[in-house]
């Protein structure tokens, strides 16, 4: 086992960092160096340390980390990357609560010379790509989700009928109507026989002149304001505008997610529910399943463990999900809940069961969603496709 000299805890900035130097019985070694977050301010903390055997850590702190790490990794240097709550929890026990970067830089390399703090997981390049898309992706679904709430409130205001018209507004014959006729006397306006053509190019036939006579019907009776039409057409345009471009570059994101899973040795799209794009956020947070023994610690991870509530004689029977961990690993499960019973007569009949039993669908759906890690965790472990029991 190699015996380190000096301990090196870096508290991370935005544009700079401060490093505290302990050596092997906790005595400083000279003055907390700060230095600037750029390759010359890199090579003045590595040239500075003396050159003995030496080990840093470092807190995980937004994205601002990455770069001095990969730096120091390139150099050869044993770094930890640990986790803010762990030297939160560290400070929380010291009777004087100071907080400056050079206690915060103290408070590491002490928690790193005594061996007190446990190292958090760096992905490899291939799955921290693979991380840095999927989150990315959820961001732009995100953002396409607020915009059309925005969209949906400006036809609230001028078209109130508008979203009754449609089994989902944002088909492509409700956005091609928006886009030409948005408003309720644009379309009243508009000649019948254009309409009923563009209704049906955009809905590839489905809709026919009576759904055009319908929508001009309702448009015609319309309680939508008069007021700002000129504001609300731009916007209704511009918002539309904005969630397909939007949509594109998600389509681009999930076209390149592919790529990466299939050139990944996992048999996740084997199980029912797991697309392709699911089995990337899994691959991408998850990482390496061998850090996790037991599926109870992954579940942890995913924070769809319960909460325990006990004192005393007392012990509390209506736990809820502890949600700590990646919301991103929990999002995944939860949204490939639903296809993954639909496609698994099993989790349909638990699903309905527990329904008959007066549990809540949100409930159910989250021991779904835990029956589904452990499938996940299952396939991981063994590397084999799944297998329906």
């Amino acid at each position: 086992m190699k015996v380190y000299m000096f301990f090196i805890g870096v508290d991370i900035g935005k544009n700079h960092h401060e490093a505290t130097v302990l050596d092997s019985v906790g005595k400083p070694v000279g003055n907390s160096i700060r230095f600037n977050n750029d390759e010359e301010g890199f090579r003045q903390l590595w040239e500075t340390i003396p050159a003995q055997p030496r080990q840093f850590a470092m807190e995980g702190t937004g994205h601002y980390w990455l770069n001095l790490y990969t730096f120091l990794v390139s150099k050869e240097e044993k770094v930890l990357v640990i986790n803010p709550i762990q030297t939160e929890a560290f400070r929380r026990g010291q009777i004087r609560r100071t907080k400056t970067d050079r206690r915060d830089s103290w408070v590491i390399a002490e928690l790193l010379r005594t061996n007190a703090v446990h190292a958090s997981y760096v992905p490899e390049q291939r799955v921290q790509q693979i991380r840095d898309l999927t989150r990315f992706r959820f961001g732009l679904v995100d953002q396409v989700s607020d915009l059309k709430r925005q969209l949906l409130a400006v036809l609230d205001r001028v078209f109130p009928e508008f979203e009754k018209l449609f089994s989902d507004p944002f088909i492509r014959s409700a956005r091609e109507l928006l886009r030409t006729v948005p408003l309720p006397e644009e379309i009243v306006n508009f000649d019948l026989s254009e309409l009923s053509t563009l209704l049906a190019e955009a809905s590839r036939g489905r809709f026919k002149d009576t759904k055009a006579q319908e929508i001009k019907k309702v448009a015609g009776c319309s309680v939508g304001t008069r007021f700002s039409q000129d504001a609300a057409r731009l916007q209704i345009r511009c918002l539309l505008e904005h969630i397909e471009f939007l949509e594109v570059q998600i389509a681009d994101i999930e076209a390149q997610l592919e790529e990466l899973v299939q050139n990944q040795d996992q048999y996740l799209c084997t199980i029912p529910g797991i697309s392709t794009t699911t089995a990337a956020v899994l691959l991408g947070e998850i990482g390496d399943i061998n850090r996790f023994e037991k599926v109870e610690q992954l579940a942890a991870y995913a924070g769809i463990d319960p909460t325990t509530v006990q004192s005393g004689e007392f012990t509390g029977t209506k736990n809820h999900m502890s949600k700590r961990g990646s919301p991103y690993l929990r999002r995944a499960l939860w949204l490939a809940a639903t296809p993954a019973r639909k496609n698994d007569p099993g989790l349909q009949a638990f699903y309905e069961k527990k329904l008959a039993e007066g549990k809540h669908p949100s409930t159910v759906t989250g021991a779904i969603c835990r029956r589904l890690l452990n499938r996940v965790f299952v396939i991981l472990k063994e590397q084999r496709p799944y297998e329906k029991l």
